[in-house]
């Protein structure tokens, strides 16, 4: 489990928070002692709809479909 200073927590707890998986915990210690835990909830829906990219624009190589080197 990772840990965390209580003063580095209070600096950056909106960077902690946001770089912290679902599921995963992360323990604040001040002076070496555990005094919190931080989990991040699941997320309740997925974080995209299904087809919101159909309007932007993508590339593809020109030889995207061409056989590779080692498979020939």
């Amino acid at each position: 489990m990772a840990t965390v200073n209580l003063d580095d927590a209070k600096a950056h707890l909106r960077e902690i928070i946001s770089g912290l998986n679902p599921g995963k915990q992360l323990t604040i210690v001040q002076e070496g002692e555990p005094v919190a835990t931080l989990a991040r909830g699941r997320p309740k829906q997925w974080p995209c709809k299904a087809g919101s990219a159909k309007d932007t624009q993508h590339w593809m190589a020109p030889d995207f479909d061409a056989p590779l080197e080692d498979f020939r």
